[in-house]
């Protein structure tokens, strides 16, 4: 009976947390409410702020501000033009560049981006900076971070299920049994999904960064250099990225139709 009550239950939740992701169409699961979401990370990056040191570096600050407002505006713009002017309201866009060797970047729910000073030493013009703000600001906008929450939450509560199932067995079939499915849910569920929205965001970045007048061909060198500066390659089915070569050539395959449709 708790076996099928808990799947009466995913069914459900799988049923009315069902949403799509802007530019793409792809169908995703929400569970967490947007408010929940962007309430916790504000905490975690006010906290994060204040303890990171912002760059002294004028001109690259200067620049990402200039590059990121650009996107913003171009991402506001698509989502009043087609119908999606309240989830405008979720946005508070902040670009900040940090002081740290790192080649990186991220994004908060609610398009808080921050930039590393180390990842500025790949860019050489405010395009190639708008590949890289483009992919951060898609994150927010597919809202990623609360679709892996959600993906986590589903995780959970397929674990308890199968404690459920085998509740009768032994310890020991228990134990190896939850091992399993920790291996199985990580690599078959929980990295292919962080591809999945790496691979999402790189699409989304391409057509945000064109709308904002942008080169989109840059992203090709942009991320051909990337790929010259990471040092050990980790196999991409243990990855939450996809490998450098398959990443350049799905952008390759990308280009012709979004230039076709959103250069200006």
């Amino acid at each position: 009976m708790k076996k099928e009550l808990s799947v009466y239950v995913l069914s459900l939740l799988m049923l009315t947390g069902c949403s799509s992701v802007p530019l793409t169409g792809r169908k995703q699961l929400l569970l967490v409410s947007d408010q929940e979401v962007l309430s916790s990370s504000l905490t975690q990056y006010k906290d994060y702020i204040k303890s990171a040191q912002k760059s002294t570096n004028a001109t690259q600050t200067a620049m990402v501000l200039r590059v990121g407002k650009n996107i913003a505006a171009a991402t506001e713009r698509y989502l009043r033009s087609n119908g999606l002017s309240d989830e405008i309201k979720e946005f508070a866009w902040e670009f900040n560049l940090v002081k740290s060797d790192e080649i990186n970047a991220f994004c908060m729910p609610g398009g808080k981006i921050v930039v590393y000073e180390g990842l500025m030493k790949l860019v050489s013009s405010d395009d190639e900076l708008a590949v890289v703000l483009g992919h951060e600001v898609a994150h927010a906008v597919a809202k990623h971070s609360n679709e892996r929450i959600s993906q986590q939450m589903l995780t959970q509560y397929g674990a308890q299920i199968l404690g459920q199932t085998l509740s009768q067995k032994s310890e020991m079939v228990q134990t190896i049994a939850s091992t399993v499915y920790g291996v199985g849910a990580q690599y078959g569920v929980t990295l292919p999904f962080s591809r999945k929205h790496e691979t999402e965001a790189d699409y989304m970045g391409l057509i945000l960064m064109t709308m904002a007048g942008y080169n989109p061909d840059k992203a090709v060198t942009f991320w051909q250099k990337m790929s010259a500066s990471s040092g050990g390659k980790v196999p991409e089915f243990m990855s939450t990225h996809p490998s450098d070569a398959r990443r350049i050539n799905d952008i390759q395959k990308e280009l012709p139709a979004i230039k076709a449709k959103y250069r200006k």
